[in-house]
């Protein structure tokens, strides 16, 4: 239904209370093809037309769910730079810290009551990674490396960064030739078989999307790696067995703080008191849910925690943290990549889906770009070991030594 002509002063009101809400974002808002309002003084950096009053309505009863479904179903659109409008009402918008104790305490405990137990988390599972592998060759780098890169320099490429990224995590678990390390949620295998090819591992990783383990079964057939990369098609609380070293990236979100607990048994039962491991997700400074529109029509059932919720996973265990490293900048580049791959690809993506989901999908890869931009969200990768770890590097040097991936490395057995 496209607006009528003379919108009422009330319609106008309506508007000013959108605009205001944002904290006077320097955007111009547009009752369909009518009169709009923009803050006084401003240069606009873009305008947003809302095409009829069920749209208007959404976006004043819920911001975040009435923006993005009329930015996705075309009842709103932006006239400008999609990246540039979202960075500027980030920007303007009230800060979380302004937010009262009541609000930051009531997310924290919505999210407690939250249960992703294993068939909600294989229906979010399937809702999200089970679209259609075809659909994401389209955007990621070669090897479908869902997860942020690690770009030793600028001008690296998405492919270049996603493999510097997963020797990262290798050198920061320093793994030796003939160690068994267990992986929950492996994507479509990329790291899974990345560590038994180049660090002589072996492997077991589990995930509950389907589509992404038929590929990475296949992968591994292909490259020979079968015999020590075995790909489980299972959630991650069924894990069993005993490994060197435990490994996540990318899942934490998708677990839901009232698991934690449950998390932190299985990684204790895999690597005991002696082993080490590396937490990779995506996290915030301070508590608070996911944008309700990322949670109902992209990542059902995901949250992402504080460094102090993420704790919870180790600290009844005794885990140490050993480093704790934010590669949030690295993110917001990956997203770069991603969001122009993406728009390059959109008539193939509105021919597999639709133009709905073509926009639903502009619209988080770009929020998501901004919000690592701006400091919203934060990219954690945090290395911990049992109490009883002996294989604890003593500086940061092997990290960044060239060709330190086949050096022995140096370790710290004891003080003596």
């Amino acid at each position: 239904m496209r607006w009528l002509p003379g919108s009422s002063s009330v319609e106008t009101w309506l508007l000013r209370k959108i605009l205001n809400a944002t904290g006077g974002a320097p955007v111009r808002l547009v009752l369909g093809d009518g009169e709009g309002v923009s803050p006084p003084g401003a240069s606009p950096v873009a305008t947003v037309a809302i095409h009829n009053r069920p749209a208007l309505f959404r976006l004043l009863l819920d911001p975040q769910i009435g923006f993005g479904d009329g930015y996705a179903d075309g009842s709103i659109e932006v006239d400008g730079d999609l990246v540039d409008f979202l960075e500027t009402v980030y920007r303007s918008w009230p800060s979380l810290q302004s937010a009262s104790w009541v609000t930051r305490l009531t997310a924290r405990w919505s999210e407690r009551l939250r249960v992703n137990n294993p068939r909600a988390s294989r229906n979010n599972v399937h809702h999200h990674y089970d679209l259609n592998t075809a659909f994401y060759q389209r955007w990621l780098d070669q090897q479908l490396v869902y997860t942020c890169a690690y770009f030793p320099t600028p001008s690296a490429t998405l492919e270049e960064a996603q493999i510097a990224k997963m020797d990262h995590i290798c050198r920061k678990v320093q793994l030796q030739p003939g160690e068994t390390v267990v992986e929950a949620g492996c994507g479509w295998g990329a790291l899974a078989l990345h560590m038994a090819r180049r660090y002589g591992v072996r492997v077991k990783a589990f995930n509950l999307s389907h589509e992404q383990i038929v590929l990475a079964r296949q992968r591994a057939r292909q490259e020979g790696l079968s015999d020590v990369v075995e790909f489980i098609e299972d959630d991650y609380r069924n894990i069993a067995g005993r490994f060197d070293v435990f490994l996540s990236v990318g899942m934490l979100e998708h677990v839901g703080i009232s698991q934690y607990v449950e998390l932190g048994k299985v990684i204790h039962r895999t690597i005991g008191a002696s082993g080490r491991g590396l937490l990779h997700f995506i996290g915030r400074n301070q508590p608070a849910p996911l944008s309700g529109w990322i949670r109902k029509r992209i990542f059902p059932g995901g949250y992402v925690p504080t460094l102090g919720e993420a704790m919870e996973v180790l600290k009844p265990w005794d885990f140490s943290v050993c480093d704790v490293e934010n590669l949030r900048l690295h993110y917001a580049k990956t997203l770069e990549h991603w969001l122009a791959r993406f728009e390059r690809s959109a008539p193939q993506v509105s021919a597999m889906f639709d133009s709905r989901f073509l926009r639903a999908w502009r619209l988080y890869l770009a929020g998501s770009l901004v919000a690592f931009r701006v400091g919203t969200m934060q990219l954690f990768q945090i290395t911990f070991a049992g109490p009883e770890c002996r294989r604890i590097p003593w500086t940061r040097a092997h990290l960044y030594t060239a060709g330190s991936r086949q050096q022995e490395p140096k370790w710290m057995h004891s003080m003596s």
